[in-house]
């Protein structure tokens, strides 16, 4: 049983030095857009997209789980522009198994992000209920949110980027809100049955039977830079959404930011969570994946540890079992519920095996280091970051710096310096 601390046998204990840390800046494309509501608006008011919304029309208007930056603001402008044509527009949660598979967890997480009744000036109706909309070929029942299929026309609102399980033309955004978002549970695990290798082809078969059932009017892309900015805004109409979303996801592509190194001994993550990527840190950053999931993807890690979770993710710490190594922290922060509503739902239980858990972030690093193959203090590799949607910021052992200097948008800020702990053997600052 685990109770305040662990107590174990550790061959030839952690009493290890670490590497001093530089920081460093990557610079990446910084293209964002600089009105928002400027942006969000002209979309809506293109002839091609104001012609969708009839006066009276009651519109579902859908919003996902993840930390978009500017969501509230994106979605109250999509609502306000609703209005002014007539329509009747209410948010609804678009988000599979998120909030712990619950309406009410699944309208605090969208409160979470600053979408109320209040701030949205339009109802929020949350529910699990689905209606089956038809079956595909084989069978498989293809469902939908009850609200959202009872309303006159839907609109999703979505982040396009690539996904964390799967690669294909198109991947995380509209199209899978619509599909697996809007299928709520019991959708979402349908869909995750056939494994995320197939969705190239059946989030597609889905969405033209949806598409072929229940209005869907447009959808709402948005593509974020490197720097969590809002880089592009575009309305994308049900007649041009597979063309459209194909073209976003390959710019998405460009402009995400990356760790630039090939190999790294020990990856330092101080915060994961489901507002920081579905996968609690993203395997596009780390390179690693869950088990069966075709990945080729770089830096290769030996051991990545994880110090903590964001407040906004609420305990559900999906993805942990990609970690190697994790804190008691988070271990005591831990929602088993939430966390196993996402992971069971996705099929790759793997997301939330618990790694191994040592009292302190100093015993954390530590131990990651120490079990490290072939590794010397004074050439381990270590890179440190805020989180995977933040790496333009970060630091690198000494042992990386000449590495760093041969990359052009690679800036070393400062000297040196060891890691500073507390008398409780926690890191004193975030990176």
């Amino acid at each position: 049983m685990i109770g305040e601390q662990i107590e174990t046998n550790i061959a030839g204990g952690l009493d290890i030095p670490l590497p001093s840390m530089v920081p460093v800046r990557v610079t990446f494309d910084s293209t964002h857009l600089k009105d928002i509501p400027k942006a969000v608006a002209k979309e809506i008011q293109r002839p091609d997209i104001r012609v969708k919304i009839k006066p009276g029309q009651t519109i579902a208007v859908g919003c996902g789980s993840r930390g978009i930056n500017n969501i509230a603001l994106i979605a109250k402008t999509v609502v306000s522009e609703i209005k002014a044509l007539g329509g009747k527009p209410f948010i609804f949660p678009a988000m599979g198994s998120h909030g712990g598979a619950t309406a009410e967890g699944q309208r605090k997480v969208l409160e979470g992000y600053g979408i109320t009744e209040a701030a949205m000036g339009c109802p929020i109706r949350a529910t699990m209920e689905t209606v089956e909309l038809g079956r595909l070929d084989d069978g498989m029942p293809v469902v939908l949110d009850r609200f959202a299929a009872e309303a006159d026309g839907i609109v999703l609102i979505n982040r396009i980027k690539p996904h964390t399980n799967f690669r294909a033309p198109i991947e995380s955004g509209i199209l899978k809100m619509m599909t697996i978002g809007i299928g709520k549970i019991s959708g979402a695990a349908t869909l995750h049955t056939y494994g995320m290798d197939s969705f190239d082809w059946l989030l597609p078969k889905v969405g033209k039977l949806i598409m072929s059932k229940r209005p869907f009017l447009f959808g709402v892309g948005i593509v974020e830079n490197a720097y969590d900015d809002t880089a592009i805004i575009e309305a994308i109409p049900a007649e041009t959404l597979f063309e459209r979303e194909t073209l976003l996801q390959a710019k998405s592509k460009t402009m995400i930011g990356r760790l630039l190194f090939d190999e790294i001994d020990v990856l330092i993550i101080d915060q994961m969570g489901k507002n920081i990527s579905g996968a609690g840190f993203d395997p596009n950053v780390t390179g690693r994946n869950n088990r069966w999931v075709p990945w080729e993807a770089k830096p290769l890690i030996q051991k990545i540890v994880v110090l903590d979770l964001t407040p906004e993710t609420k305990g559900n710490a999906t993805g942990l079992g990609l970690a190697d190594v994790i804190t008691m922290k988070i271990f005591k922060q831990l929602d088993v519920a939430s966390t196993y509503a996402n992971v069971i739902t996705s099929a790759y239980l793997d997301g939330g095996a618990i790694p191994i858990i040592m009292n302190t972030e100093r015993e954390a690093i530590q131990l990651a280091l120490k079990a490290a193959m072939r590794v010397k203090v004074e050439t381990a590799r270590v890179v440190r970051i805020k989180n995977t949607l933040e790496v333009a910021e970060i630091q690198v052992s000494e042992a990386m710096l000449s590495e760093v200097r041969k990359f052009p948008n690679m800036q070393v800020l400062g000297p040196a310096v060891p890691f500073q702990f507390d008398n409780h053997g926690n890191l004193r600052q975030v990176a």
